[in-house]
């Protein structure tokens, strides 16, 4: 089983990188959040710790191997405990993931159903299944993603994340709120926060 890889980060697209290692290339899953951190670092030797599991029906005979990566070992292991509540599973984990481990565990600590919901995929129903699952499992997750974060001096508060978030709760796409974002992150601006963002979004679309 693949738990860790490092190499040149060579693409990444909206779920996926290609990471070169060696005489191989890679092709790995990435939840949303870690997607936009990982852009800034193309052509860069970057490590991921990894999921590796079987896609597909062994009914059929048909199983695809396939990486999901993740920036710290906390982030992995909060994925695996996400992935076990009933009715979530691997692929509505990895859609979900666009806020990060921190912000999500902190709601499960909360039992905040609501922030929970807002997540892609994550209804009501869902949102509580992981509250009873998990509450009692989750504190130790935004302390241990904070102290990784902070070695690479990375800690900072996901403006965009949240931004993110709110533009799905409006009405857009999970595909529109990602080019709105992505439109806007591309002027290197910075945003103090998500008001300062969501305002820098929508003044993009408006008429000089």
């Amino acid at each position: 089983m693949i738990t860790k890889i490092k190499g040149q980060l060579l693409s990444v697209a909206e779920d996926t990188l290609i990471l070169d290692v060696g005489p191989y290339e890679y092709q790995i899953a990435i939840p949303d959040f870690a997607r936009r951190r990982l852009q800034s670092k193309l052509n860069s030797e970057i490590s991921l710790h990894t999921v590796h599991y079987l896609e597909g029906n062994p009914m059929q005979g048909k199983l695809t191997p396939r990486l999901i990566g993740f920036l710290n070992e906390a982030e992995r292991e909060f994925f695996d405990l996400f992935c076990s509540v009933d009715g979530v599973g691997v692929k509505k984990a990895l859609r979900a993931m666009v806020r990060p481990v921190r912000e999500v565990a902190t709601a499960i600590e909360e039992q905040d159903i609501k922030s929970l919901s807002g997540l892609p995929g994550i209804g009501p129903a869902t949102a509580e299944r992981i509250v009873a699952k998990l509450r009692r499992k989750v504190p130790k997750f935004a302390l241990l993603a904070e102290r990784d974060d902070a070695r690479g001096g990375e800690l900072e508060r996901d403006v965009v994340s949240e931004g993110f978030s709110v533009l799905v709760s409006l009405g857009h796409s999970e595909k529109e709120a990602r080019r709105l974002i992505d439109a806007i992150l591309a002027s290197d601006k910075k945003f103090a926060d998500v008001q300062d963002l969501l305002q820098a979004v929508y003044d993009q679309g408006r008429p000089a």
